[in-house]
């Protein structure tokens, strides 16, 4: 077990284990090493060590000493020359060369050459080495030392192999398996059996009636595709935990069939501690933005953030699991209070406890209630959990063996979306946004001379200290036109934004929110329709124009040009993310919006022109009602809901019956909804 507790430092690898960097390259040259470099030699130095009350002589060797020695040179010669015989001698001198005097970058060179070293032997020795004694001639090193170090040192580099391949794996498969199934969707399946397909296994809450709808207010209930997903990521990561272990003996490292047990618990913990690195990466690339499995796959940003926070809690746990059994090992081996004061110890504290820490303050009660707080904290937090995984790499293994690979992966995706949102701010530049009050209830943001579709983050930075504060709107126009609306006045204002828009499409229209006849030409620019609540909002009311900053565009709509009739279900200003569809849509599209007021049905009567509309004010539509009707035509129907939590559900829950139960029915489902 003392291996386990020794910092080691040496020269920097290239990839991984396994893969671009080899722990003990020839094995058998390690091996001999390896049993010799544990002896004292005349060139040892000596000091006196205090253990409790008694004192104790121990040596230390110097990288100058084992290149200078030449009992150990010529016993380290002659024990490669006596295993070594299937390596060739380049590669022995090479090993020779390199690592007599240790792993560092910078030591001192053996003083001859393998060859020459053994060509100095004039007879072969007949003594061996005996443990505990000193190393002054040329010894044999025995079969058993020799065996019980190949062991060791082969099979350790087997595990960090394998924790390695199985850390790729979650990786690629976690990152493969969304394209795979996106890519589903261009085979060309009758559209009764995707219908039925959806109706059971995809579209339907895992259980109960609710999706968006919180249940207790604390946690989303997944549909049950997004379950099967995080069911395969539960289990592959158990899998991956419990999987490919083995012991071996004689084991210089584990000299007892009794050490059996803690030598399978170290590749355990080491095994945890590859794999949270592992999930550190996928952890940041659903989380971000600029994801380019977003792009790659027809998963919207929600079912990967949830996916995130899955992922999260899983290498949360493992981290733990590394920290928790590493501290018992410590604590058994009586090295605890010296290997805590360490700096990768430290470090490696850090970063697990920021991670423990993230958990519950990212419940869905605090992202809901302190939502810019929590974004801030959470960027923090994650910064301290690179930061503390990468030095506790740099601070225990240097970079010899690539496990810090891990956390620049995991770098790169953060910063590659970061980058790309300072480039679409970038693009854009610093814009005015003109607040108009439609009515008590909505008011409408215009944005000139910015282009775009789909929805946009709008950060005010005049409004509030946090300038990076930022919120997701859909996009209701991308022209503008003057409107005969009088702009808002001051006045205190109610609750803070609706927050809209997933997934919206490329689609480009050609209209605007109002056309009057007096109207001047129209302009290129992004509206936008927020309702008023606490927040935000209030503060917008206050104004009637200020600078703004707009991060666009994202979120290209599904192609529902297959599907000859559309029916959109809206709810308030979810209206915005149905507007490019309706526009886009070839054959009929169909509207049934429900609102507080009249004021924002007015307001948008004249880009709803040629879309049949029912709209339902103040009260409550029959969704069921809504739907029975309009899928008993058997026609192909595509369904688009967006709106409040409770009607996005209500709208999944039927359209899911009806595909179970009704015979032939041919329908598809888009939701367009913002995830916390």
């Amino acid at each position: 077990m003392l291996v386990l507790s020794m910092v080691s430092s040496g020269r920097d690898g290239h990839g991984l284990v396994g893969y671009g960097i080899s722990m003990y390259k020839p094995l058998c040259a390690y091996t001999c090493r390896d049993v010799l470099s544990g002896s004292t030699l005349d060139c040892s130095e000596h000091m006196h060590m205090s253990h409790g009350m008694d004192m104790e002589m121990e040596s230390s060797t110097s990288p100058e000493c084992f290149a200078t020695d030449d009992a150990f040179l010529s016993s380290l010669a002659y024990c490669m020359s006596t295993h070594c015989h299937n390596v060739a001698v380049g590669e022995l001198e090479k090993y020779w060369t390199m690592n007599v005097a240790g792993r560092a970058l910078d030591q001192p060179l053996p003083k001859a050459t393998y060859q020459q070293t053994l060509a100095n032997i004039t007879s072969a020795p007949k003594a061996s080495l005996i443990k505990s004694e000193d190393l002054n001639r040329t010894l044999i090193v025995s079969e058993e030392d020799y065996q019980s170090s190949f062991n060791a040192q082969g099979l350790f580099e087997k595990m960090e192999r394998r924790h390695e391949t199985y850390g790729i794996v979650l990786v690629v498969s976690g990152s493969a398996i969304p394209i795979a199934f996106s890519l589903l969707r261009l085979i060309p399946f009758p559209t009764s059996y995707v219908t039925r397909f959806n109706a059971w296994i995809v579209d339907p809450p895992a259980f109960g009636s609710r999706h968006k709808t919180p249940v207790a207010g604390l946690f989303h209930v997944p549909t049950r595709g997004q379950a099967l997903f995080i069911f395969y990521l539960v289990a592959i990561n158990i899998i991956l935990s419990a999987a490919g272990f083995s012991s071996v003996q004689p084991n210089s490292w584990y000299p007892s069939a009794a050490g059996s047990d803690g030598e399978i618990v170290s590749y355990l913990t080491n095994r945890f501690g590859v794999l949270s690195f592992a999930n550190l990466v996928l952890l940041f690339l659903y989380a971000g933005r600029n994801n380019v499995l977003l792009w790659l796959t027809n998963w919207s940003h929600g079912t990967f953030l949830l996916m995130h926070r899955w992922v999260a809690w899983i290498a949360t746990l493992q981290a733990v699991l590394h920290s928790a059994i590493y501290l018992q090992i410590y604590l058994h081996n009586g090295t605890h209070a010296s290997e805590s004061k360490l700096p990768y110890w430290i470090w490696g504290i850090v970063a697990t406890l920021c991670m423990s820490i993230l958990l519950p303050s990212s419940i869905l009660p605090v992202r809901a209630r302190m939502y810019e707080l929590f974004l801030a904290w959470h960027a923090l937090l994650s910064i301290f959990v690179l930061a503390g995984c990468y030095w506790h790499i740099l601070a225990r293994f240097s970079r010899q063996w690539g496990y810090e690979n891990w956390i620049y992966a995991a770098i790169a995706v953060w910063a590659f979306d970061r980058a790309m949102r300072l480039l679409r701010l970038a693009r854009n530049g610093i814009k005015t946004a003109q607040v108009t009050m439609i009515d008590d209830d909505y008011i409408r943001v215009n944005i000139e001379d910015v282009s775009g579709s789909g929805h946009a983050y709008l950060y005010f930075p005049t409004l509030t200290w946090r300038v990076w504060e930022n919120h997701p709107f859909s996009v209701a126009s991308t022209v503008l036109a003057p409107s005969n609306t009088r702009p808002s006045k001051p006045r205190d204002g109610g609750p803070d934004e609706e927050k809209l828009g997933s997934s919206t499409d490329g689609s480009s229209d050609s209209g605007s929110l109002e056309r009057r006849h007096h109207q001047t030409s129209a302009k290129i620019g992004l509206t936008f329709l927020l309702r008023t609540r606490s927040g935000l909002t209030k503060q917008l009311r206050q104004h009637v124009t200020l600078p703004v900053l707009v991060e666009s565009a994202y979120g290209p709509h599904e192609d529902l040009s297959g599907y000859p009739v559309l029916v959109c279900i809206a709810g308030g200003v979810g209206i915005t993310a149905c507007l490019p569809y309706l526009r886009a849509h070839p054959g009929v599209a169909k509207l049934f919006w429900g609102a507080r007021g009249q004021g924002i049905i007015d307001a948008m009567a004249p880009a709803l022109r040629g879309v049949e509309v029912e709209t339902y004010v103040g009260g409550r539509m029959s969704i069921p009602e809504v739907l029975h009707k309009e899928l008993g035509q058997g026609v192909k129907t595509a369904v688009l809901v967006s709106g409040p939590s409770e009607m996005a559900d209500e709208v999944r829950c039927v359209i899911s019956a009806l595909g179970r139960q009704k015979e032939g029915i041919e329908v598809k489902l888009v939701e367009e909804a913002f995830s916390w």
